[in-house]
């Protein structure tokens, strides 16, 4: 049975997603999920994931939410080409970068968070821009350390961790926020988006993205 991808083109976590079906060359279907029109809250998707957030991803008869759990689904189901690292070690530092921007960063600068920081709290753009930068500086910072010298984040091959980079720097440059500081960042991004797999799975190029 074909996989389906349940995705919205600005959604930073299917974006992940997108990327790693993408380097897998798996083939997938995209069933659009409008955040903005709150269908992640419609009861026939709240059914299919009570969780009410994209991605959602489905293999046959299984269901899989969370962006990392669906990139370790991927890789556990089609394990080549790898996304993670055979060596333990080397595995561990993958996951933690993506855990670091997953879990981290992300999360305070969603859709969710934006909107309440509009909404009850009546933040104006200036104040809602100046929270998305400081969370992403606070992140980046650490990051620029951990990332290798090598061509990407981890070495010579594409990893988790650079599938976790990319919708980050592709929200950063959103948001206007100066990538300045993180040279080894944006040349690991500028790299990937030369990969025909990356290049594809950008947010413009997705069915539902709005046209320019």
């Amino acid at each position: 049975m074909a996989i389906t991808l349940y995705s919205y083109w600005r959604s930073t976590a299917a974006y992940r997603v997108r990327l790693a079906l993408n380097l897998k060359g798996l083939d997938y279907d995209t069933i659009t999920v409008d955040l903005t029109d709150a269908e992640h809250r419609r009861e026939d998707y709240a059914e299919r994931n009570p969780q009410m957030l994209v991605p959602f991803l489905e293999d046959g008869n299984t269901g899989v939410a969370q962006s990392l759990a669906i990139l370790e689904y991927i890789e556990e189901t089609h394990p080549e080409p790898p996304l993670y690292p055979q060596d333990p070690a080397e595995r561990a530092k993958v996951r933690a970068f993506a855990a670091a921007i997953a879990c981290d960063v992300h999360p305070l600068n969603n859709l969710r968070v934006l909107n309440y920081l509009k909404g009850p709290l009546a933040a104006d753009g200036d104040a809602v821009s100046t929270w998305y930068g400081h969370w992403i500086h606070e992140a980046f910072q650490a990051l620029e350390k951990i990332c290798s010298d090598d061509a990407y984040t981890f070495g010579d091959t594409v990893t988790a961790a650079d599938v976790c980079l990319v919708p980050q720097m592709y929200n950063a440059r959103r948001f206007n926020v100066d990538l300045t500081p993180f040279p080894k960042l944006v040349a690991v991004d500028a790299r990937c988006l030369e990969v025909p797999a990356f290049a594809g799975a950008v947010p413009e190029k997705q069915p539902d993205a709005p046209a320019s």
